[in-house]
């Protein structure tokens, strides 16, 4: 991931993920949207991975959607997130809905 975008990924950023998965003959592509919670890097489970701590680490990203649902995204080379909105630019769906 661009190190610029990776920079924008704050709390409170409005983004759009797109997440492909390859297939033999075809791909699966998803796309979510929502404003993030959080963006950390977090080490699996994965006891054979020979990397940092013996651990394979992962870029988490954990995003609101519209629906209040929450959702995890781990994100890898097929992944790309587009910031619709930076952090601290535009106020919260809900406190405009409030006013």
């Amino acid at each position: 991931m661009d190190v610029e975008i990776r920079n924008q990924l704050k709390p409170g950023a409005r983004v759009k993920v797109t997440q492909q998965i390859a297939a033999r003959d075809y791909t699966l592509t998803s796309e979510v949207r929502g404003t993030i919670t959080a963006y950390e890097q977090k080490p699996t489970g994965s006891w054979f991975a020979h990397s940092k701590d013996d651990r394979l680490w992962l870029d988490r990203l954990t995003l609101r959607k519209d629906d209040g649902e929450i959702t995890t995204l781990n994100l890898d080379a097929a992944s790309r997130v587009e910031v619709e909105t930076p952090a601290g630019s535009a106020p919260d769906r809900a406190e405009a809905k409030s006013e």
